[in-house]
């Protein structure tokens, strides 16, 4: 009888136990009180407790506009701004107060609107991105995901898996578990259902799973005790909150920050200085120092930021490319190298068993494929099993024309080794339907099972090298007596004799070999590391023409040192046969060497490579641990969608930058020119209400500059931080900006003999004008408007910006904000000085860029230091719950 929870005669499972007393009860105990039975819940209880419990998810990834807008509260700018306005009220001068105060909610309205725009992005996204289980349910075995999860649900775990909740277990082979991260072991910990007697601590519950570990072998059936925030590890979580590390792209924003600081500190103090010494009033001159250093910093930088990466992700998405975090969207523009197995990626990825080979004249072709049906992990014990969480031989096996004709009672399997990555092979201990005829049967890798074998035929290493040839994937079977045994273990895979090959192929993509040109447009070297056999890696490579050089494999990987392999790197294209580790391993050379490395990869056997990568790429259908350890997953297992991120993330960063240099340029021009006249003047240039204004005006136009269009040539190599290049570009081009503002100085005083309402209106125009259009020809090495078009969004945006500059100083706020009219000769005059100073920045702009591209190149070392913190973070269920 199935004690179900919508029973009356079953216990209120709300009262359910915690983990540490589900381990002292047998497995039929803890079923009992947990409300559930040998089939599972009841699809309707299930819903029932989903109410009651709530999804098995430790946080939802929803926008929140109120942590959005703390966060642009918080920020120093602002509060630069805020401690302005506040001074200026004190001092009664409402009219500048009331300017910074407009000024202050405009500039939060934007960076909040864009950067909520930006969590709504990631949200949209994060719910795209699932991780599955298989769970009993009436009877029958289903895949869900794992946020419907609840107490009392029976799952099937197997190797790679990572566990979605507290579990207690009620039947387990093989089963190893990695508990590092909630334990701190870092050797795997041996499961199996027997009871614990007594009280015992966390890591000694060893017939408990707990949440954020990982199967690392072996398979097992648990009853689920505690989900979501109620598990061991999710209290832990929630207490300590989630600090998500910061990427490459981050911490070049934050050593452009520095720069900046450091800029705005020393010449706000200069002027604060210089005013004071001339015996211009305290608090004016504070005022006025105060507004220079908040002109000399880009304020919308975050939210242009957001908006070029929320831009970016909802492209990429429309492509089936999701970025897990917006941030590495610009991580994969960055990437040089790509490291990626070879199944599904340039492969269909639809694996199909073709032919059964024997290689012992006693074994028939249909005795042989039996036997590979019965060294498969599926349960096959009561009918044809499923297939769902199988792996794709042992899947394709099942799913061949000769399965249909297997009769499951007439096999039983009495014990089995599951496969792992180390061993490469399965082994079972099968029997006839009276028990008797016991035969221990292995099936792998022919490399790893032919050494373990006996009196090998000469011919079949001919017959396995010509598969290999014609691009077939192949497992050997091998077999021997093993009558008396109850169980087996590795030491009993000795003495076999190999009974023949199963044959399997998975026929290159159509479209692969195109994606594999249009990533060598961009720069983008491709390895390929795989599983399988070098022969069948180097027929797929010919078949698609990749030049993949030389081949390593896994066993010459070993036999080099560090030095060796890294000097091996460069010419070698095809690492074969090579196991987790070493894969691992490569991908960290490649990273010492100053490579921005990729790796895409979707099994298990993939989740350290992900882990090592600068950039972790996986595939919407893959193992939930690699799943959990990508920065990125492809909805579609596609080379060519990936092409197109790498591009979007070279946009993005180059828009970035175009920003940044327009900033610190015109910005740095600007105040330093301002700084320089207000010693100079018995008046100051510009009020600090009208400063702030003027960055405003100017900041808004740029926030057009994510959807402007970027040059084809850079888009051909990943381009970096160079904090070093920003700041001789702000010594060269700022410069420029003052030298303008000094014509502009002289034309208004000499000419004009303007008093200060009307200089402050001239300059401001002027300012305003310049500092704009320059985005022109900063946005492109081509000559602007004739080899490159701005976008429409971008054009009109800044002529906008020009326009309301041109119009303020005239209109009824003019006299409000201290602006005097101006006569119509001035405009003329602009008008020349503007088109000489768009030549004259051209003109710089070639020699400039020309000088930089004498330079030697900079050998970029990577930073390695927060890889490992975000290691650590992506290891984990947290995030993968945390998600949804």
């Amino acid at each position: 009888m199935n004690r179900l929870a919508d029973t009356e005669a079953t216990r209120d499972w709300a009262a359910t136990p915690t983990i540490a007393h589900a381990a002292r009860l047998t497995p039929e105990q803890a079923l009992l009180a947990m409300g559930s039975g040998t089939q599972g819940l009841s699809g309707l209880e299930a819903q029932r407790r989903l109410v009651e419990t709530g999804p098995n998810a430790l946080r939802t990834h929803r926008a929140n506009p109120w942590l959005v807008l703390g966060r642009q509260l918080r920020s120093p700018i602002l509060i630069l701004l805020i401690v302005t306005a506040g001074v200026s009220l004190f001092l009664g001068d409402s009219t500048n107060s009331t300017v910074i105060g407009v000024i202050l909610v405009v500039s939060v309205g934007l960076g909040f609107s864009n950067e909520f725009r930006a969590e709504r992005a990631a949200e949209a996204l994060h719910s795209r991105v699932t991780h599955t289980i298989v769970v009993l349910r009436d009877g029958r075995e289903s895949q869900i995901g794992v946020v419907e999860l609840v107490p009392g649900d029976i799952v099937r775990l197997s190797l790679g898996a990572v566990i979605p909740a507290d579990i207690r277990l009620l039947a387990s082979e093989d089963l190893l578990c990695d508990e590092s991260i909630l334990t701190g072991e870092s050797l795997p910990v041996e499961k199996a259902p027997a009871t614990v007697a007594g009280e015992a601590a966390l890591g000694d519950l060893a017939c408990c799973l707990f949440m954020g570990t990982i199967v690392q072998s072996g398979s097992c059936t648990g009853v689920v005790v505690a989900t979501g925030g109620r598990a061991e590890f999710g209290r832990i979580a929630l207490g300590l909150g989630e600090r998500q590390p910061q990427t490459e792209f981050q911490l070049g924003l934050k050593r452009f920050s520095y720069l900046l600081l450091q800029v705005a500190v020393a010449l706000t103090t200069l002027i604060f200085i210089a005013n004071l010494l001339l015996g211009r009033p305290l608090l004016d001159s504070l005022l006025f120092s105060l507004a220079i250093a908040v002109g000399i910093t880009p304020q919308l930088l975050p939210a242009v930021v957001s908006t070029c990466l929320a831009a970016g992700t909802r492209a990429l998405a429309r492509r089936q490319v999701l970025v897990k975090r917006l941030v590495c969207i610009e991580d994969l523009g960055d990437m040089d190298v790509l490291v990626t197995d070879k199944t599904g990626t340039l492969t269909e990825g639809r694996i199909s068993f073709t032919a059964a080979i024997p290689t012992r004249p006693d074994i028939t072709e249909a005795e042989l494929f039996v036997l590979g049906l019965e060294a498969t992990e599926a349960d096959y014990s009561r009918g044809t099993p499923s297939l769902i969480g199988q792996n794709p031989l042992d899947a394709a096996l099942w799913e061949a024309p000769g399965a249909r004709v297997f009769e499951p009672a007439g096999h039983q399997r009495l014990d089995i080794i599951p496969f792992d990555h180390r061993r490469r092979r399965t082994s079972a201990l099968v029997a006839d339907a009276g028990g008797g005829n016991q035969v221990l049967l292995t099936k792998g890798s022919p490399e790893d099972v032919l050494p373990l074998c006996d009196g090998t035929p000469p011919e079949a290493q001919a017959m396995l090298e010509a598969q290999y040839d014609a691009g077939s994937r192949v497992v050997a079977v091998a077999s021997r007596p093993a009558v008396g045994l109850d169980t087996i273990g590795p030491a009993d895979e000795r003495g076999l004799a190999l009974a023949g090959f199963l044959v399997f192929l998975d026929r290159p993509k159509p479209q692969a070999k195109g994606s594999l040109e249009e990533l060598a447009r961009l720069g983008i070297a491709v390895k390929i590391a795989t599983g399988d056999n070098a022969r069948v890696a180097e027929k797929v490579c010919r078949d698609l023409g990749l030049e993949s050089g030389g081949t390593l494999t896994g066993a010459q990987v070993d036999a080099l040192t560090d030095a060796d392999l890294t000097a091996a790197l460069p010419g070698t294209g095809i690492f074969a046969r090579v196991s987790p580790e070493q894969k691992a391993r490569i991908i960290s050379l490649l990273r010492r060497e100053g490579r921005a490395v990729a790796f895409l990869g979707d099994g298990v056997n993939d989740a350290l490579a992900l882990h090592h990568a600068d950039v972790g790429i996986s595939v919407e259908s893959a193992a939930d641990v690699a799943k959990d350890a990508a920065d990125i997953v492809l909805m579609d297992k596609d080379l060519g969608v990936l092409a197109e991120g790498v591009r979007e993330g070279r946009r993005i960063f180059s828009n970035t930058i175009k920003y940044v240099l327009m900033g610190t340029s015109s910005n740095f021009g600007n105040m330093f020119s301002a700084a320089a006249a207000s010693v100079v003047l018995s008046f100051l240039p510009m009020l600090p209400g009208q400063i702030l204004l003027n960055n405003l005006l100017y900041d808004t136009g740029q926030l057009a500059i994510p959807g402007d269009r970027v040059d084809k040539e850079q888009l051909l190599a990943p381009s970096h931080w160079d904090i070093a290049f920003i700041r001789r570009f702000m010594l060269v081009f700022g410069p420029i900006s003052s030298l303008f503002d000094f014509a502009t100085f002289a034309l208004m005083l000499f000419v004009f003999n303007a008093v200060p309402g009307e200089f402050r209106a001239g300059w401001f125009i002027e300012s305003i004008a310049t500092q704009t259009l320059i985005i022109f020809a900063i946005r492109t090495r081509r000559v602007p408007f004739v080899r490159s078009r701005p976008s429409a969004g971008l054009l009109w945006a800044s002529l906008g910006v020009v326009a309301a500059g041109v119009a303020l100083p005239l209109s009824p706020l003019g006299p409000v904000l201290g602006f005097d009219p101006l006569p119509v000769p001035f405009f003329l005059a602009l008008l020349g000085m503007i088109a000489v100073y768009l030549v004259l920045v051209e003109g710089t702009k070639k020699w400039f860029f020309a000088r930089a591209a004498q330079q030697p190149p900079t050998v970029r070392r990577r930073g390695r230091l927060h890889r490992v913190h975000r290691r650590a973070a992506r290891f984990s269920v947290a995030r993968t719950l945390s998600r949804h």
